[in-house]
Order: structure tokens, then sequence, then C-alpha cells
């Protein structure tokens, strides 16, 4: 059995490809971007739909214009997309092997990178739109809005036959296609790359120091004639770049922390707080010799324990309980810092005037 497993490990180092996890994971990372920002952007527009229902309303077509401007970017210039690069995997072109590769840092070539571009960001939007279409002319197949003679009606009940079927064939190409790759049959993970003409391998050293390189030549290099349009443009590839920095970093720091959240809430933590919080709890601490029974404390409720007199302005000390005239309570905490029974530090803001119908 490890003879016949060894080329998901080994084999894919010696040939720079991928194994069936690291592309997998970059599949999945984009996947979890838009349902993550989509559940914010409906968070704010329930708390302010004035100001932020727009992006709720149009977050489709918002996502897709940016994700089409992240993968560019890093498509023109790490030959990979934004979950690619995460991973430090590079998209190569399909039968360059007997030439020289294309360097990471130079881009892919035109008409891959837009073969690569629709893939990547015009398909999945077309998905979603498609998978929203069903869901609705589903609902208004069980609400019957429509006539049941109406040609609209018997074309999308044909529609939402054939659909099932279709998404079940669409996933089944995808899964045909991976197992090809585990097996080593195939040498793309998924049907779309193979239609984009390229493949999936590692970054090499001379990769990411020539991606460093570039990255610190197009920060240094500085041009004082340039037109507005030029301008326009290069601000434009600047905070692009920073988003996807910003992006990136985010990601990086979010996937530690599901990882710790994952650990937090994990059975073998839980175990450790249970057995913590399952400890006796220390007795409270012991101050002064006052108790309930001392001779210094009042026979009668109503007599103040410092005065002896009948409590005037009656206030309770919050820290101990017990109960005063104000101005005895007041003037002994603002000095000494304390109960005068029990001895617990307080503070004046602890005083709790009481106010009963004789007052």
């Amino acid at each position: 059995m490890a003879e016949h497993g060894a080329h998901i490990t080994t084999a894919s180092v010696v040939d720079d490809q991928p194994s069936i996890f690291e592309v997998v994971a970059q599949d999945s990372l984009m996947a979890a971007v838009r349902p993550a920002l989509q559940h914010v952007v409906k968070v704010l527009a329930e708390s302010n739909p004035a100001h932020y229902g727009f992006f709720w309303r149009w977050f489709d077509e918002i996502f897709t214009l940016l994700d089409f401007l992240l993968q560019q970017h890093y498509l023109s210039r790490t030959s990979a997309s934004f979950s690619e690069h995460f991973y430090g995997l590079k998209r190569i072109v399909a039968g360059s092997s007997q030439q020289p590769q294309r360097p990471a840092s130079a881009g892919l070539p035109k008409s891959h990178l837009w073969k690569s571009t629709m893939f990547l960001v015009l398909l999945p939007y077309l998905k979603v739109k498609l998978e929203k279409l069903a869901s609705s002319l589903r609902e208004e197949d069980e609400y019957s809005i429509h006539p049941p003679s109406s040609h609209w009606k018997r074309f999308y009940r044909a529609f939402l036959a054939a659909y099932p079927f279709v998404n079940m064939a669409w996933e089944g190409w995808f899964l045909t296609q991976q197992l090809r790759y585990i097996l080593g049959k195939a040498e793309h993970h998924s049907p779309l790359l193979k239609l984009a003409g390229v493949r999936l391998g590692r970054l090499t050293a001379q990769d990411i120091q020539a991606i460093d390189h570039r990255l610190s030549e197009a920060s240094a290099m500085q041009d004082p004639v340039r037109s507005i349009g030029e301008k326009i443009k290069s601000a434009l590839k600047k905070a692009v770049g920073g988003i996807a920095l910003s992006l990136s970093t985010g990601l990086s720091v979010g996937v530690f922390f599901l990882q710790f959240l994952d650990w937090w809430y994990s059975s073998e933590n839980q175990e450790t707080i249970k057995s913590l919080t399952a400890l006796p709890t220390p007795p409270p601490p012991v101050h002064l010799d006052y108790n309930s029974d001392s001779p210094l404390l009042p026979k009668m409720k109503t007599v103040c324990p410092l005065c002896r007199k009948t409590r005037v302005n009656d206030t309770v000390l919050a820290t101990s309980g017990y109960v005063f005239c104000y101005r005895c309570v007041f003037n002994y905490v603002r000095s000494h810092q304390a109960c005068p029974i029990t001895g617990y530090p307080t503070e004046v803001q602890h005083l709790i005037k009481l106010y009963s119908p004789e007052n």
C-alpha cells in the first residue's frame, strides 16, 4: 500500500508537482473568502441599511470586480492566483517543459492570463448567479406565482428538473479529474486549468527572490514626468497591491486565529479547562476579629455600629453589607479605606444610601 501511495508525497517533489492537499487547500481558500465577506456585509446592511444596503444588494458584482483586480495583480506579477501564491504555487504554461520556463515574476502570457482570469473570476460569478436563479425559481414554483399554463412556467420547470443533473455532472467532472491527479494519471487537478492551458507547480527560491526584487524595484522607481492618466493608473496599481498585501497578511492571521479557536474548543482542551474549574474554591480571607456575634456590634439592628445611636440617613457599605449612618461611614471610609466591621478594603464609591419612608 505504501509503495502505491508514495507518489502522493515523494514523486510530487521530484517533478515540482504540488500534492493534492496543497491544491485542494488553495481551492478552498477563495471559496471561504466570499461567504465570510458576505456575512460581514450582511451584518453591516442590517445595522445601517441606508449606508450599507447598496453593498448588500450589489455584493456579487462588487466582489467580482475586486476579485478581478486582485487576480489580475497576482497573475501578472507572480504567475499565480491569490490563493495559489498564498500556498507557494505558480502557474506554468502547459507543454513548456522542453523549453526554458518563464520566470514567475514575469507573469503569465497575455492569452493564458485572460483565460485564467475568466475561469477564476467570471465563471464563479456566473455559477453563483445560476444558483440564485434556480433558488428563486424553486420558490416561485412552490408558491405558484405564474399561471399553470404559461410558457414561462413550463420553461423554468424544465430548467429546475435539469439543473440538479447538470450540477452533478459538473461536480463529478471535477471529482474525476482530482482522482486522476491523485493516481498520477493527470497533471491538472482541475479541468479549468487544462482549459486555460496551464498547470500548477511550486515556487522555487529563484522565483521568490525575483518576485521580491521586482516589488522592491517598483516601490523605488520614481518618474516625475508622467501624465494624469499614468498617475491614476499607478495609484490604482499601488492601491490594489496594498489591498492584496493586507488581504494576504489578514488571511495569515485569520488562519492562525481559526487554528487557535479550533484548539480552544477541542475536546482535549475542554477537559483541561474542566479539570481546572473542578478544583475546590479557596475560603474567603478572615479580617480582624469581628463577626456577627461580636460584642462590638449593636444588639438593635437600627443602631449605627460606629456612633451607637439610631441611624440617620441609612447607608449600606456594598463591600461588606453592613449599614451605618451616612456621615459616620463616609468619614471612616475616607480616612481608613476599609470597612469598620470586617476590615475589607473599600472606597467611598461603595457607599449606597437606603431611602426609607421615614426619611
